[in-house]
């Protein structure tokens, strides 16, 4: 009896081990055939997502980009309202608690006149303190179609304004202007991208697939290009805008004068990827049938590694956003009163100012951390760009 139960124990380990390893060669045989029948975009999104950075610098970007097309909404009071008597207020603390209880509120900050240095000193008087409320009314502006007062964050009494982070020398709100700077220089990044993007698309495209003397030329022009540095032509040829021109007309100015030389890289890596692939089966066929070069190069060519064109344009945006605000912090750029990152940084340019007011560096770290979002996601989307790979 003794010798069946241990035969039968020994048995039942035998067949859940089979069962166990029947279960494990059917899930990873389901997995692979889940991979066989997806799409290319849906493998990019799953090699995509391991990377849990790329994945929170993704989500990032889409706040980033309800604050390039909502300003107005993040803002609590107009970018260029003055005060002289509210110049360098400190950062207004918020508080969520008062009195044990659940109460969104701001420090009241009162100015006192240094008798020896004559400089104006802010400090909280603790007496008092600035209601808080979250989407109050504001000051008006346009959404999409109608007009609203709503803003994310506002004070409850209309009359009262407060410096989330601080003001600067004319009294203006730092967080407001913020918001707009964020709208500008990341709306000329990533105009200056796309433009780059659909230049090397195209003339690489062409010198890829044509070949001949028109490769001959793209190939020479990129290569002069390339042999010049690019700072100082930036600064050349945004030193020669006429200086009565509007911020419009600066910033297309500007957004161009970025894309034109921005696209020689993309150029060169499309152009190789058109001279590997020209020969193809599927491109022959469609030669056959009698598509047209455009359509070819549209619908057959171009998707087969328009995820690659995606991770790149993405890795230029961080790059064209340092360009921008480098030429407006030089004053080469966009000037005032368009507000730029650049634009705010000329606030602290010198190291009394950063010695009083170190809030108006801020700005600094604010494109430090866009760079690194961007990096981020860019780097997340270069690795998925060839999901097979390992």
């Amino acid at each position: 009896m003794t010798q069946k139960k241990g035969s039968s124990s020994k048995q039942n380990e035998f067949t859940m081990i089979a069962d166990k390893e029947n279960a494990e060669e059917f899930s990873s045989s389901a997995s692979e055939e889940k991979v066989s029948v997806a799409s290319n975009w849906k493998l990019v999104w799953w090699r995509y997502r391991k990377n849990r950075l790329a994945v929170i610098s993704l989500f990032l970007l889409f706040f980033v980009l309800t604050i390039i097309i909502f300003p107005d909404f993040y803002a609590n009071q107009y970018s260029e309202k003055t005060n002289a008597r509210e110049a360098y207020i400190p950062i207004q603390k918020i508080h969520f608690f008062k009195d044990g209880k659940v109460d969104l509120w701001a420090e009241k900050l009162v100015g006192k006149r240094n008798m020896k240095t004559l400089a104006m000193e802010w400090v909280s008087d603790p007496a008092q303190s600035v209601d808080v409320k979250f989407f109050g009314k504001g000051f008006q502006w346009k959404f999409l179609f109608w007009n609203t007062e709503r803003h994310l964050l506002v004070p409850a009494d209309a009359s009262t304004r407060i410096f989330i982070l601080g003001s600067d020398r004319m009294g203006r709100d730092q967080w407001s202007r913020l918001m707009y700077a964020t709208k500008t220089s990341l709306t000329v990044g990533m105009v200056s991208v796309l433009i780059s993007v659909l230049l090397g698309v195209l003339l690489g495209g062409i010198s890829g697939y044509f070949g001949g003397t028109a490769d001959m030329i793209i190939q020479r022009l990129i290569e002069i290009l390339n042999s010049v540095p690019y700072v100082p032509i930036w600064m050349a040829m945004t030193a020669a805008l006429p200086r009565n021109w509007s911020s419009e007309q600066r910033f297309f100015a500007i957004t161009v004068i970025l894309s034109l030389l921005g696209w020689t890289t993309l150029g060169r890596e499309v152009r190789g990827k058109f001279l590997s692939i020209r020969e193809e089966d599927y491109v022959l066929a469609a030669e056959l049938i009698g598509c047209s070069k455009f359509r070819i190069i549209a619908n057959h060519m171009v998707p087969t590694f328009l995820s690659h064109i995606i991770a790149t344009g993405t890795l230029m945006i961080p790059q064209m956003i340092v360009n921008e605000t480098s030429l407006s912090f030089l004053g080469l750029g966009l000037r005032p009163p368009a507000i730029s990152y650049g634009v705010m940084l000329q606030e602290a340019q010198n190291v009394k100012t950063m010695a009083q007011a170190p809030w108006l560096m801020i700005p600094g770290l604010v494109v430090v951390i866009a760079v690194l979002m961007f990096n981020l996601a860019g780097d997340g989307l270069r690795d998925a760009a060839d999901p097979y790979s390992k």
